[in-house]
């Protein structure tokens, strides 16, 4: 901030930000499909990685077949 620029309060929006040519929903796209990310702990990534390099797979594969394996027990639990 400068010595010009009167000190803003945390939510109000800078008086240079304009959005009055802005349109609503530009980039929506109702059948986009979105993949999260998932962060795994160290000592997982780590021990799911050597699994996967001894069996030539990616670790994505792999989380996904145990994961997929696991929701079939809990679907044959229930």
């Amino acid at each position: 901030m400068n010595a010009t620029t009167p000190p803003q309060d945390d939510e109000d929006m800078p008086a240079e930000i304009d959005f009055s040519g802005g349109v609503r929903g530009k980039f929506y796209r109702p059948k986009a499909k979105l993949n999260l990310p998932v962060y795994l702990d160290a000592e997982v990534q780590a021990y799911l990685a050597d699994i996967a390099s001894k069996k030539g797979v990616p670790v994505s594969d792999l989380a996904n077949d145990l994961l997929r394996r696991d929701i079939a027990i809990i679907e044959a639990a229930k």
